[in-house]
């Protein structure tokens, strides 16, 4: 059945092309990051979007494999109760692959009586907005995501053109851009069809990495969206090109792991960002959700990096920050300022892994700034040169510890409970694992 006029991105509408769909998914994005929902036939697409439907709360606190949690309160406690899946204010988006056309019906969960379903992480990122506006200010986000292609046969980096192993860094490299040319163009596409606002891409530090940003918008919830929407873009477009990309962590450990850096700004009732150094209370400002961010980002850790693997990343001179500690245009250290005009000024957050939710890494992120700007507490002086070489505060350098320290993370408690119960199943079916490495070390010498 045709249907017309779908809503791709906020006031973006496409009337002029006929779209061929015939079934539609929806969902919501759980605590790890990934979209759970149904698929639809295209028919009922009115119905959905006025009524929304329905599916288990507990699915916002299942672990990575799609499991219960033992632990959660969402499951038995609730009588595994249903929510209500309503669509989110971007409406169905698009992607089209070749001859092949999918449509996605973003959603959040309420309880209901129509209340926000508090484990949700979109609606974390909700409540953390309204906070901000209520004070008369707007975020302004932008997100960079790093992520490596790879030959689906094989664990390598690879370039599209000659499917050869690259065995050489070529960071800013235009010659490994080129390679991945088709690749590229293919996910513009996608990207504009979506109305995610891709900008800029760079081959990375390692070989066969890249990153792409994606502009500033005066919404976190847009940013957010965005970053989810971005990783399904890449991981359907390298498929198309019989390529496999991945934004896990740490793939390789002797190359670069995959970051997620979030760049914000805060603007005023006037729209003047209160960041800026030419005016009185620009570095005062500054300052204030520095430490607020420097203060919360040991109990937001789990957040951050919410994996086994995602502690790989984080080792002196890896290009991802070990210390808690902030810098004027210095990326060895946790939160950099980047340079440029001062009207600009912003702050780079430069803790989260890709395999991080963006709904939570932003939400942590603008709440703890916003803490900072309540509380005024002075962030230790920025840090110049190698941080690496210092005698800093360190974050977090374990799974088990960071999950700890999340208890006091400024989340809803029941977000905390079910990202927490989730987790500790995770830690515990990864302990119980025996590597093949450890069998080659162990078997035949101990």
């Amino acid at each position: 059945m045709p249907i017309e006029g779908f809503t791709l991105g906020r006031g973006k509408t496409q009337t002029e092309r006929r779209i061929m769909a015939k079934s539609l998914t929806a969902g919501v994005v759980d605590l790890n990051g990934q979209i759970r929902g149904k698929r639809f036939p295209v028919a009922k697409r009115e119905v959905l979007e006025r009524d929304g439907f329905r599916m288990p709360v507990s699915l916002m606190g299942v672990d990575i494999w799609g499991r219960d949690a033992e632990g959660s309160k969402l499951v038995f406690e609730t009588g595994d109760a249903d929510g209500k899946v309503v669509p989110t204010d971007r409406g169905p988006v698009i992607t089209q692959l070749g001859d092949r056309e999918e449509v996605f019906l973003p959603c959040m969960l309420y309880t209901d009586d129509d209340a926000p379903f508090t484990a949700d992480p979109r609606q974390a990122l909700v409540k953390v907005t309204q906070a901000f506006a209520a004070r008369g200010l707007t975020p302004v986000v932008a997100t960079e995501l790093e992520f490596y292609l790879t030959d689906p046969k094989k664990i390598y980096a690879t370039s599209l053109r000659s499917n050869r192993i690259l065995d050489e860094y070529n960071m800013v490299s235009i010659e490994e851009l080129d390679q991945v040319g088709p690749f590229l163009d293919g996910l513009y596409a996608v990207c504009e069809a979506q109305g995610i606002p891709a900008d800029t891409a760079i081959s990375e530090n390692g070989e066969g990495q890249f990153e792409i940003n994606l502009k500033h918008v005066a919404d976190p919830l847009r940013a957010a969206d965005d970053a989810v929407l971005f990783k399904r873009a890449v991981k359907a477009v390298a498929k198309h090109h019989k390529l496999a990309a991945t934004f896990m962590a740490k793939p390789f450990m002797d190359r670069s792991g995959n970051g997620l850096h979030v760049h914000f700004s805060l603007l005023n009732a006037a729209g003047d960002n209160i960041f800026n150094l030419d005016t009185p209370q620009g570095l005062p400002n500054l300052k204030d959700a520095i430490a607020g961010c420097l203060d919360a980002m040991p109990n937001c850790m789990a957040v951050f990096a919410p994996h086994q693997n995602s502690y790989r990343r984080f080792a002196a001179h890896s290009h991802a920050p070990s210390a808690i500690a902030w810098g004027m245009e210095n990326r060895t250290t946790a939160m950099r300022i980047p340079g440029g005009p001062a009207v600009a000024t912003r702050i780079e957050h430069r803790v989260s892994g890709a395999d991080a939710n963006p709904y939570l890494v932003l939400a942590a992120v603008l709440q703890s700034a916003l803490d900072g700007l309540d509380t005024k507490e002075q962030p230790p002086a920025p840090v110049e040169g190698d941080a690496y070489s210092q005698d800093l505060p360190q974050l977090p350098t374990n799974w088990p510890q960071a999950l700890h320290l999340f208890e006091n993370a400024p989340f809803d408690p029941l977000l905390i409970h079910a990202f927490t119960e989730a987790k500790k199943q995770e830690i515990e079916r990864f302990f119980a694992d025996i590597s093949a490495f450890e069998y080659r070390t162990y078997l035949d010498h101990a």
